[in-house]
């Protein structure tokens, strides 16, 4: 049985909220200091911290789905009865609070992590000091995660280290990304460096903390125009430290490429009814540890709280063909990519389903918002034929006896971190062994060697990294996000039926970041002041 790192009892637990600014939570609650006895409560508390991953119904506003919808490589389609869907891709503050539920969930997030962090001295009873230090590194990264998380989307936020609340103004980036950095250069130290296992599924390591800490150094100092990383009281992670943590992770963590690129995803399962998997003799490598390059995950399982919604989502409108199945609809690929992506390279079918060319049985749903006909492949439903009628694949592999239901079926985990980001991160920072990495990267895909150039690492990337989360924030940190809009204009699309085309009007001056919830301004009594653009 899948691997999921949910207790229900503990999400119950840590599921309320009070009404003081950032939502932190009431410490009458039972995950006050009290609760922290045994390193088990510091476990449970830890499933807690990682629960918080899975957005639920509101995944529409989870920073993965955002980003995808944002980055120009997809529109935000959906049907015509989902203009906040659109909005998104639009770029349009479409409600009051359009973005409360991911500020509230980052710092519940945070919140936790500071209870843990808080807490974790009063334990007893540890079986080592290295059990102890995992824990606690698990709970620096995740708070590093959080606030990476909140920073990508908003900017800058007020900077929250302890459970009192308090009414802070948004800090500086500097401050910010150093308590980021602190954080994630303690998960390194504390973390163990045993090869990565099966028991670190869904969990962080410390392999994940060191391909952050590439990611946070090159979205800062891209970003901001910096060379080196802060830390607090005058500190630094300097470029040559962040090469070294990145050789680290791909000589020692034990993750290596999967041989075959499109068996990470779930559509190689589908053999029997999808011949491109079939006639490529693809074999899905599941998620009980055969993705030998997955290094920090969402998890998710077969239940109304805890399943995959992306998937949902991201399906094809109203469907159920073979092997992509029933979805909403959202973000239909940009045909600029389809178009500009080389037909050599194996990566451009084994990650977009056009559907005029495959067939698959699709036909276009009449309220389909921005239809191109091109579909992203990794984050989809999947289908498989048992006893002659249509089955998700995920509900026969975990709950066979379980009655179809299309909208939680879906357990697929979402990959947030793999090792082929962490090496195109190391060419690109200038490792020793950029080459290298550049060229066993694009080697997976039958593809020569090019020159370590940042044009060449950028292309990479869109084509290794696409509908990842990953297009949006790369294209913030190089400064390349006004350009890459301009260009999305006039795209023939067909929505509700009629033709007619779509662009993009991105906002320079909000530099790519998201208003901040009104209500969460007016919490502040005018402390919080908006972001330049809303």
């Amino acid at each position: 049985m899948k691997k999921i790192f949910y207790l229900l009892g503990v999400i119950l637990i840590f599921s309320q909220c009070s009404n003081n600014f950032l939502d932190t939570e009431p410490l009458t609650m039972k995950v006050n200091t009290s609760f922290y006895k045994t390193p088990d409560d510091v476990q449970e508390a830890l499933y807690g911290i990682y629960s918080l991953m899975n957005p639920g119904t509101n995944l529409f506003k989870h920073s993965f789905f955002v980003s995808e919808l944002m980055s120009d490589d997809r529109f935000g389609g959906g049907g015509t009865v989902d203009p906040e869907l659109q909005a998104i891709a639009d770029f349009k503050n479409y409600s009051y609070d359009m973005y409360l539920f991911p500020w509230q969930q980052d710092y519940k997030g945070v919140y936790r992590s500071n209870m843990l962090l808080e807490s974790i001295s009063q334990v007893a009873d540890w079986d080592s000091e290295t059990q102890q230090a995992r824990l606690e590194g698990e709970a620096l990264f995740m708070r590093a995660f959080f606030y990476f998380d909140l920073a990508r989307m908003f900017g800058t936020v007020p900077l929250v280290l302890k459970t009192e609340p308090e009414n802070l103004p948004k800090a500086v980036p500097e401050e910010l990304y150093a308590q980021i950095a602190l954080d994630l250069k303690q998960a390194i130290e504390k973390l163990p460096d045993t090869p990565y296992s099966v028991d670190d599924i869904g969990r962080a390591t410390k392999w994940a903390a060191e391909g952050y800490m590439a990611r946070v150094f090159l979205f800062y100092t891209g970003v901001y125009g910096k060379t080196e990383l802060p830390l607090p009281e005058g500190g630094k992670v300097t470029k040559a430290e962040v090469i070294g943590y990145i050789d680290d992770c791909v000589a020692n963590s034990g993750r290596k490429l999967t041989s075959d690129f499109r068996n990470q995803w779930p559509y190689a399962y589908a053999g029997d009814v999808y011949p491109y998997a079939k006639d490529n003799d693809l074999s899905w490598v599941g998620e009980e540890g055969g993705n030998t390059e997955a290094m920090f995950s969402i998890r998710f399982s077969i239940q109304s709280a805890t399943c995959n919604r992306f998937n949902l989502f991201f399906g094809l409108r109203m469907q159920n063909t073979y092997p992509f199945g029933y979805g909403w609809g959202c973000g239909p690929v940009n045909p600029q990519l389809w178009d500009s992506w080389s037909d050599d390279d194996v990566r451009k079918i084994g990650s977009i389903c056009n559907v005029n060319d495959e067939n698959i049985g699709y036909v276009s749903s009449p309220d389909q918002v921005e239809e191109t006909f091109l579909w992203q492949k990794k984050y989809m439903p999947v289908n498989i034929e048992v006893d002659g009628a249509s089955k998700s694949m995920f509900t026969q592999i975990y709950a066979p006896d379980q009655k179809q239901d299309n909208m939680t079926c879906n357990t697929q985990e979402v990959v947030l971190l793999r090792l082929a980001d962490v090496m195109l991160m190391g060419a690109e920072v200038g490792s020793t062994k950029a080459q290298e990495y550049l060229d066993d990267v694009r080697d997976r895909v039958h593809l020569p060697s090019v020159p370590v150039t940042l044009d060449n690492i950028k292309m990479e990337r869109r084509h290794e990294l696409a509908f990842e989360g990953v297009r949006y924030y790369d294209l913030l940190r190089w400064h390349d996000a006004e350009k890459a809009f301009s260009a999305v204009s006039n795209i023939p699309v067909i929505t509700g039926g009629k033709q007619t085309t779509y662009s993009v009007a991105f906002n320079p001056e909000t530099k790519g970041f998201l208003p901040i919830p009104e209500s969460q301004i007016l919490l502040s009594e005018g402390v919080l002041e908006q972001n330049p653009g809303w």
